[in-house]
């Protein structure tokens, strides 16, 4: 399972998301995230679902890749879609027993659920997938320079928070390495129950930590080296511009919005 969690790593292309501006990609993935949550009908969700096919589509990344990063979240989407089964109210009831009271809206919450949490993972996934870790760097300083009015260090939040996104595929691998070289010297990590299964991660969240305190002492060693001392007179060499197809995406999501609307303001709601 952890060797499934695809956060953070960029897949090399030439496609028209890879080709986007970095800034243009954040706002719109934050309109598509708000998008999916606009759904409220049958039609507007499957709408999203289409949109969502089709970014995966253009984006040229492997549809292998694209589980990886929604395999991790399946027992999140299975507890979510079993809350809103069990307890959900409404429509027609098809099994009541106890507590637990099945209804047809119930289900149809519990999939409407589920099918917004897999959309919101995969478009959350593409931005990173088809963006540099430099150039969304560049991008999330630039969405905040207006904070530099009040004095707060933009660059530098913006340089941690790609760092940290950028190391958790770093960090999985060093979980896998660890848990292997447990495993070679007799350590049981598999078997037991719950409270067994949490004690012998000890082993592996020591050795992580001590591995994570050194790799960052590592890395500003190395800004260091280079002379790095953040972003005040801090050059380029890729300049971030905004084309034309950058406003027709930012457009063409806006008509989206406004259909998601549409479709629910004429069909039945379902949530």
């Amino acid at each position: 399972m952890i060797k499934d969690i695809t956060i953070g790593q960029y897949f090399i292309g030439n496609s028209f998301l890879h080709k986007m501006d970095a800034r243009m990609k954040i706002l719109l993935t934050f309109a598509l995230i708000i998008a999916i949550f606009v759904c409220k009908s049958i039609p507007s969700l499957l709408l999203m679902v289409a949109i969502t096919a089709l970014l995966v589509a253009v984006s040229g990344v492997p549809f292998k890749m694209v589980l990886k990063s929604v395999k991790p979240i399946a027992i999140i989407v299975v507890f979510t879609g079993v809350l809103n089964l069990f307890y959900v109210r409404g429509g027609t009831t098809l099994f009541e027993w106890s507590f637990i009271h099945i209804t047809t809206k119930g289900i149809f919450t519990a999939v409407f659920m589920a099918v917004r949490i897999i959309c919101l993972v995969i478009i959350s996934s593409l931005l990173t997938y088809t963006t540099t870790p430099t150039m969304l760097t560049d991008a999330i300083e630039r969405l905040l320079s207006p904070l530099k009015v009040f004095k707060i260090p933009v660059h530098s939040l913006a340089m941690m928070m790609t760092l940290a996104l950028r190391f958790i595929p770093t960090l999985i691998e060093e979980i896998d390495r660890i848990s292997n070289a447990q495993k070679a010297r007799g350590a049981d990590l598999d078997s037991g129950g719950l409270i067994e299964k949490v004690k012998a991660l000890i082993p592996i969240i020591v050795p992580l930590f001590v591995s994570s305190i050194r790799r960052a002492y590592e890395l500003a060693d190395a800004m260091d080296c280079r002379c790095y001392v953040g972003g005040d007179g801090r050059t380029r060499m890729k300049q971030m511009k905004l084309k034309a197809t950058d406003f027709g995406a930012l457009a063409v999501t806006a008509l989206l919005i406004a259909g998601l609307v549409l479709l629910n303001h004429y069909f039945t709601k379902v949530i």
